[in-house]
């Protein structure tokens, strides 16, 4: 096991001894920590890979916590990886090791893709609860799918549910083998006014990351419009646009009418599920059906571009008209589910009652700021 700083000095020979995986059948992997600019390269081809599991995401959404970029291995086979931030106690008194959106394979098509996921956790476990005597959040990611096998292992190995998402919903689009059948998906009203869009004279283009002024005033414009406070993290685009490493680098997309900017959007296509991370509309764009004919023609290009199956459009945050929008463009082939609670875990008494208040009053202060907003006059 690598011995990271910052966590030295918890790992005693006592709390060696006491460290044991709880699942003897989880074979043990190996762990390395890794800098954050090679991290983002290495993850870049994993399948699981997602902009929160990104060292230069984390870096400016989260910057008072240490971050530590874990790759995993079975012998000379990379299984995944883990992009976890942590802030401990003097003392040795406990504090909060948090995992969004991980850990993540870098295969999941391999036979023993929900055992490499297994080992995973177990190292977690090892490394922060048991070791470090802090409590552990994962929260999974949402998955185009029936069951969740990151969510259903966390609960059999222990975990507790902690804080779910206020509005979970996540709408995910199959990405078709060709045009006619992806449009076919797609709900019968939302091909309609598909159809209308392109009677408007609307051009696509992609564009590099040196037109973010562009989409950045098309946002602006947006959030004046629609008055409402935006605790998003948007204000990560800079460091996530600069980075040099091409295949975590989102893409940018524009919508042009009469030679005017109307719409733009900012996607994750890394991975096999891509994501719809911002967009931004002016007051132009929906008398002319411009979101229509923008995800339709994204939807074309990582079909044709990248190896992405999914498409992942976020949420609503409880907008009704979203809602139609987004499941009209789920349609008949894909997948509304919802993104899993945080689950907790903590080795002992005193992290787990710690850790338990940390997460439940971050939660109570976010509900609190959530229904401040919604009384605000927009």
């Amino acid at each position: 096991m690598t011995v990271e700083p910052g966590l030295a000095e918890r790992l005693t020979p006592e709390r060696r001894q006491r460290a044991r995986p709880a699942d003897a059948a989880v074979p043990p992997l190996s762990h390395e920590r890794v800098d954050g600019r090679e991290w983002d390269r290495m993850t870049s081809g994993f399948d699981g890979i997602v902009q929160e599991q990104l060292n230069v995401f984390s870096e400016a959404r989260w910057p008072g916590a240490t971050i530590d970029p874990l790759i995993f291995r079975a012998g000379t086979r990379t299984v995944g990886g883990c992009l976890v931030m942590y802030r401990s106690l003097p003392a040795k008194l406990g504090g909060l090791a948090v995992v969004k959106w991980g850990p993540m394979l870098a295969d999941a098509s391999t036979p023993g893709a929900r055992r490499d996921l297994a080992a995973m956790v177990e190292s977690l476990i090892q490394r922060y609860s048991v070791e470090a005597g802090l409590m552990i959040s994962i929260l999974p990611r949402a998955a185009p799918a029936e069951t969740n096998p990151l969510l259903e292992h966390l609960k059999a190995r222990g975990f507790s549910k902690g804080p779910s998402l206020a509005f979970p919903k996540r709408y995910f689009v199959h990405i078709e083998g060709d045009d006619a059948t992806q449009r076919a998906s797609f709900a019968q009203k939302w091909r309609y006014h598909l159809n209308k869009s392109e009677k408007n004279g609307l051009i696509f283009e992609r564009y590099p990351a040196t037109a973010m002024p562009v989409f950045q005033e098309l946002y602006d414009a947006m959030l004046d419009r629609k008055r409402f406070p935006d605790h998003s993290a948007v204000h990560t685009l800079p460091a996530l646009m600069g980075t040099p490493i091409e295949g975590v680098r989102p893409e940018l997309f524009l919508i042009h009418h009469d030679g005017a900017a109307v719409a733009g959007a900012i996607i994750f296509t890394a991975g096999d599920t891509a994501v719809y991370l911002y967009g931004a509309t002016n007051d132009r764009a929906l008398p002319l059906k411009a979101g229509y004919f923008m995800h339709e023609r994204i939807i074309a290009w990582l079909r044709a571009h990248t190896r992405a199956r999914w498409y992942d459009l976020g949420g609503t945050d409880g907008f009704e008209g979203l809602h139609r929008f987004k499941s009209g463009m789920v349609g008949k082939t894909g997948v509304i589910s919802d993104v899993p609670p945080a689950m907790l875990y903590a080795h002992r008494l005193w992290p787990r009652a710690l850790g338990s208040s940390i997460v439940w009053g971050r939660e109570a202060r976010a509900r609190l700021r959530q229904a401040v907003d919604r009384r605000q006059p927009h």
